[in-house]
């Protein structure tokens, strides 16, 4: 624009702008009407001079706003009557073009401005959607009303919540809510791109892949679900690996966590952690690729359960606080060996909440030696609850092939304490 603007007066390159953004919408509305030999309002002169009159007025009213307005309203009453036109020749209409009539005034208006990349974006934007009009309705038959509420509900999380919870410390141990919101929000996150893959592959993925993508959602689940699906299956390298996989995974999904919220932490652990994902990813992968009896074959995702239930964040919400205040107490009567003991006590249910709590406190009210010990135990603790899960749900040889695998990367998971 300022290239143009030194061989034309600065009036004359904006009508010139003015006239190649209208006339885009223009182009597609009169591709519309040709395609569906109905009425339509509009085309490639009508935009340009509703687009050049929103430009004029804003110019005679220097800049102001109310001479402008009363165009739009006009303008918006001849969109109407057309509207109306429209209504009485078929029973069905959309107002698609007449809202594209309003959007083009305010292009002409923007461009008096020099808002010239926003209206140069709102062009483009409207005509995609416009081209996109066949895809965009399709998506009601391709995505339930169920996953728009989800979706919803993430933002909801993020975008509503999440900018309004007060950033500042209270108390003794210095509880921050943004920071503990921050934390619902990022294990959400995580939890939910899974289930979006884990939807977008459903009844298409074998149980490796079934493994890989359910151990960033909760890796203790997807052991659930994977032992009780091996019964009868005849297939225990298989689901053995399978199930080591999705451990080794979870480790990945801790580092992520660790990097969200504390550095310090996430260099004793980085490295650590990132060689017992590839040892365990690798190693499940190789075991699940010995010869079985049975094929492998399509399998359910393993959870079907929505990740983004407000009460479930709330839940998290009010136990990752009352771990953090636990963790709290045990360090201060406690000592060393008291937290130690809660880490492993905590690796056999959900380890997410007192890792999350480590990474608070962790270079402030916990040493970050101790809090990488705790989080090292933890995990450890929780491959071996695994296994034991496992071998109670599945049948005798593939329970057992799990349990094998999995204590052994249970004592590798305590190798890092020796750093």
């Amino acid at each position: 624009m300022n290239s143009l603007l030194q061989v034309i007066p600065k009036e004359g390159a904006q009508i010139l702008l003015v006239l190649f953004l209208a006339f885009l919408i223009g182009l597609e509305r009169e591709e519309h009407k040709t395609a569906t030999d109905q009425y339509g309002f509009g085309g490639v002169r009508t935009f340009p001079l509703i687009a050049l009159l929103g430009y004029a007025l804003m110019l005679l009213s220097g800049g102001g706003l109310m001479l402008p307005g009363i165009g739009l309203a006009v303008v918006g009453a001849f969109l109407w009557l057309s509207f109306q036109h429209k209504l009485e020749r078929a029973a069905l209409a959309g107002m698609t073009s007449e809202i594209s009539g309003l959007v083009t005034y305010v292009i002409g208006a923007l461009v008096y401005r020099e808002e010239y990349w926003i209206a140069t974006t709102v062009t483009v934007i409207a005509v995609v959607l416009l081209e996109l009009k066949q895809a965009l309705e399709n998506l009601t038959e391709r995505v339930p009303g169920e996953e728009i509420l989800t979706f919803a509900k993430f933002l909801l999380l993020t975008a509503v919540i999440l900018p309004v919870v007060p950033n500042r410390t209270f108390g003794t141990f210095e509880f921050n809510p943004f920071k503990t919101w921050l934390v619902v929000v990022a294990v959400s996150a995580i939890s939910y791109g899974s289930y979006l893959l884990q939807k977008a592959t459903r009844g298409r993925g074998g149980v490796l892949l079934a493994a890989l993508l359910g151990g960033a959602y909760s890796s203790t689940i997807t052991t659930v679900v994977l032992a009780k699906r091996s019964k009868g299956e005849s297939q225990p390298h298989l689901y053995a690996g399978s199930t080591l996989v999705a451990s080794g995974v979870m480790y990945l999904r801790l580092v992520a966590l660790i990097a969200l919220f504390n550095h310090a932490l996430l260099m004793r652990l980085l490295w650590p952690f990132l060689l017992l994902a590839a040892v365990a990813t690798l190693g499940g992968w190789a075991w699940a690729r010995l010869p079985d009896k049975k094929p492998d074959g399509p399998i359910p995702p393993p959870s079907q359960t929505n990740p983004l239930e407000l009460r479930s964040a709330l839940v998290f919400g009010v136990l990752f606080v009352a771990v953090l205040y636990v963790t709290h107490l045990v360090l201060v009567y406690l000592g060393h060996a008291g937290l130690y003991a809660l880490a492993a006590l905590m690796g056999l249910t959900d380890v997410d909440p007192f890792l999350l709590g480590l990474t608070q406190s962790a270079g402030t009210l916990t040493p970050v030696a101790l809090a990488a010990s705790g989080i090292i135990i933890a995990a450890a603790t929780n491959n071996l609850a695994k296994g034991i899960y496992f071998y109670g749900f599945a049948d005798r040889r593939t329970g057992l092939e799990t349990l094998a695998l999995l204590v052994a990367l249970t004592l590798l998971g305590f190798v890092p304490l020796i750093w």
